[in-house]
C-alpha cells in the first residue's frame, strides 16, 4: 500500500443544459458525462492517473452502479476496500457560468464496522470527512506511525475539530470558513492551533491562501484560465488534493509550495473538461497547462481583505 484514501463513492452524472425543467417540461442537454465521484474518491483517481495508485476505503453497494464503480477503479489499478451500503450514491451536476449546481442521492448508512487494513508501506493518508469513524481511526493510526495525513475540509462535520488534531496538511474550502464563522485569516490561525503543519483555504479563481512549513502566510494566485475555456469546475478541488498528495509522495524532499504549484496546474486543467474522468491530467498535461497560463495576479485574494463573519451553519 502506497497510500490510503477514505471517502464516499458517488456516480456522477454531469450535463450541460441551460435550465432544469419542472412540471411536465422536458429539455435536451448539449453534452453529458458519467464518471466516478466523491471528494476523496476523485482525489484517489487523480493520484492514480499521475502515477501512484492509492488504496481506497469507500462505500460500495452490491448493485449495478456499485459494479460500475468497481470496474472504474480496476481500470486505474486502484485497490478498493469496500464499506458496504445498501444503495449506491448518485450526484446530478449541472455546470454553468463557472459554478455548478448539484443534487445528491446518498446512502451513508454503513452496514459493517471500520475494516482493519494493513498499512505496511503506506506513505500518505487522505480524508474528506466522510466515514467519520474510519477517518478518526486511520488519522490517529497514521499520525502515530509517522505517515503523512491530509484533509480536504470541504465542509463542517461532526468530528472536524477532533480530527484536525491528527492532520498534517489541512486544505479547506471557503464554505468551511462560512460555517465556522471565521474569516480566511482566522481559519489559518485555527488550523495552526490544531497542530496542522501546512494549512490553507482554497478560493477558486482567487487562488490559495496558505501557510508553509515555517508558518509564513501567503497567497498563491490561480492560473489565469479564460472564462470561455472553463467547462466544468466540479471535482477540480478534488483533483487539486489528489495531485498534491501524489507530489508529496513522488517528490518528498521538495517544499510544499512546489506540491501546490503542481496541484494548481492539475486543477486548472480539470476545469477545462466535462466530468471527473476527462478532467484527470497526466504529468504532461500539467506541464502544458503550467506553460500555457500565467498566474492571475490581478484577481488574486488580497490578504488584507477581511470578509464579514457569518452565522454558524450546520454540516452539509
Amino acid at each position: 500500500m502506497d497510500a490510503l484514501f477514505v471517502g464516499q463513492t458517488y456516480i456522477d452524472v454531469t450535463f450541460l443544459a441551460d435550465e432544469i425543467p419542472t412540471g411536465d417540461d422536458k429539455t435536451v442537454a448539449r453534452d453529458y458525462a458519467i464518471s466516478f465521484g466523491g471528494n476523496a474518491v476523485t482525489a484517489a483517481f487523480a493520484c492514480a492517473k499521475l502515477g501512484i495508485a492509492p488504496d481506497l476505503l469507500t462505500s460500495v453497494a452490491d448493485d449495478y452502479l456499485g459494479r460500475m464503480f468497481i470496474d472504474m477503479a480496476a481500470k486505474y489499478t486502484i485497490p478498493v476496500h469496500h464499506r458496504k451500503v445498501r444503495e449506491s450514491s448518485l450526484s446530478f451536476i449541472m455546470p454553468r457560468g463557472g459554478k455548478r449546481a448539484i443534487v445528491r442521492c446518498r446512502d451513508d448508512h454503513y452496514l459493517h464496522p471500520v475494516p482493519p487494513l494493513n498499512l505496511t508501506g503506506c506513505r500518505a493518508l487522505h480524508l474528506d470527512g466522510h466515514q467519520a469513524d474510519a477517518a478518526m481511526h486511520y488519522a490517529r493510526t497514521c499520525r502515530e506511525a509517522g505517515i503523512l495525513t491530509s484533509l480536504d475540509g470541504g465542509g463542517l462535520r461532526s468530528n472536524t475539530h477532533e480530527l484536525l488534531e491528527f492532520i498534517d496538511v489541512a486544505i479547506v474550502a471557503d464554505r468551511l470558513c462560512e460555517q465556522m464563522n471565521l474569516t480566511h485569516g482566522e481559519m489559518l490561525t485555527y488550523l495552526k492551533s490544531r497542530g496542522c503543519r501546512i494549512g490553507g483555504v482554497t478560493l477558486g479563481e482567487r487562488g490559495l491562501l496558505w501557510y508553509d512549513e515555517t508558518g509564513a502566510e501567503s497567497v498563491m494566485p490561480a492560473l489565469s484560465v479564460p472564462a470561455e475555456a472553463v467547462i466544468d469546475t466540479n471535482g477540480a478541488g478534488d483533483t487539486f488534493h489528489g495531485a498534491y498528495v501524489y507530489s508529496a509522495m513522488a517528490r518528498p524532499d521538495l517544499p510544499w509550495r512546489e506540491h501546490f504549484i503542481l496541484a494548481r496546474a492539475a486543477s486548472a486543467y480539470a476545469i477545462q473538461h466535462l466530468g471527473n474522468e476527462a478532467s484527470l491530467p497526466t504529468l504532461a498535461d500539467i506541464a502544458a497547462t503550467q506553460a500555457a497560463f500565467p498566474e492571475n495576479r490581478l484577481g488574486a485574494f488580497v490578504m488584507e481583505d477581511a470578509p464579514q463573519k457569518r452565522g454558524l451553519k450546520s454540516a452539509g
